[in-house]
C-alpha cells in the first residue's frame, strides 16, 4: 500500500476535531478526500451507510479482521468495533487524493506507525474535560451513561497527546480552524501567502 499524504486528526469525543476535519475538507486546494470509517455500533439519526461510516455487524467485522483487510481496527466499547479499511484508503488515493481522518487516537497512532513519512498526525485537545462533557450532552445524542464512558475514556486519550506531530489546543474554533489549515498546507506542500 502507497499513495498520498495521510493527515490524521485525532481526539477526546467532543474536541473539535470533525468540525476541523469538515472545515478543511471545503479547501479544494488542500486536495484532501474523507476516509470513511467502517464500525459495528448501530446507526444514529440520519447516519448514512458509506458516507458517515460503513455500517456492519459485530460477524462481517470480524470476518474483515480475520481477512486483514484494516489498516487500523479497534473494540473502543464492548462490541462497538470501528476500523479503517485498507480498500477505503487505496480508493482514495487512487482518486489522487490526500486522504484525511477523523479518527479515534489509538487508530490514528496505529495509522503513523505503519507510514511515518506520509502521516501527519494532529492532536486536538479541548479546553478542558469539563468544556467537553458541556459539548457532548450539548449534542443530544447519546445517553448520560455514553456520555460518562466517553468522558473517562478522553482521560486516557489526553495522555497520548504528546506521541502526536502536532497539538491544537481547541479553544478558540477560528484559531484552532487557521492551525489546521496551516499545518496541513504545508505538510501537502500547498504555498501559502505570508
Amino acid at each position: 500500500m502507497e499513495g498520498g499524504k495521510l493527515i490524521i486528526f485525532s481526539a477526546p469525543s467532543g474536541s473539535g476535531k470533525t468540525t476541523i476535519t469538515k472545515y478543511l475538507l471545503e479547501q479544494p486546494e488542500l486536495n484532501l478526500a474523507f476516509s470513511v470509517s467502517a464500525t459495528s455500533r448501530p446507526r444514529r439519526g440520519k447516519e448514512k451507510h458509506g458516507e458517515h461510516y460503513y455500517f456492519m455487524s459485530i460477524s462481517d467485522f470480524k470476518n474483515h479482521i480475520k481477512n486483514d483487510e484494516f489498516l487500523e481496527w479497534e473494540e473502543v466499547y464492548r462490541d462497538n468495533f470501528y476500523g479503517t479499511l485498507k480498500s477505503e484508503v487505496e480508493r482514495l488515493w487512487a482518486l489522487g487524493k490526500n486522504v484525511i481522518f477523523d479518527i479515534d487516537v489509538v487508530g490514528g497512532l496505529r495509522i503513523k506507525k505503519k507510514f511515518p513519512e506520509n502521516t501527519l498526525a494532529v492532536f486536538v485537545k479541548p479546553p478542558s474535560v469539563d468544556e467537553l462533557k458541556i459539548r457532548l450532552k450539548k449534542r443530544s445524542t447519546e445517553s448520560d451513561d455514553k456520555i460518562n464512558m466517553r468522558i473517562a475514556k478522553a482521560s486516557v486519550e489526553l495522555a497520548t497527546a504528546p506521541q502526536f506531530d502536532k497539538i491544537i489546543k481547541n479553544y478558540e474554533l477560528d484559531i484552532a480552524l487557521k492551525e489546521a489549515y496551516d499545518l496541513v498546507a504545508d505538510f501537502v506542500g500547498v504555498k501559502q501567502e505570508k
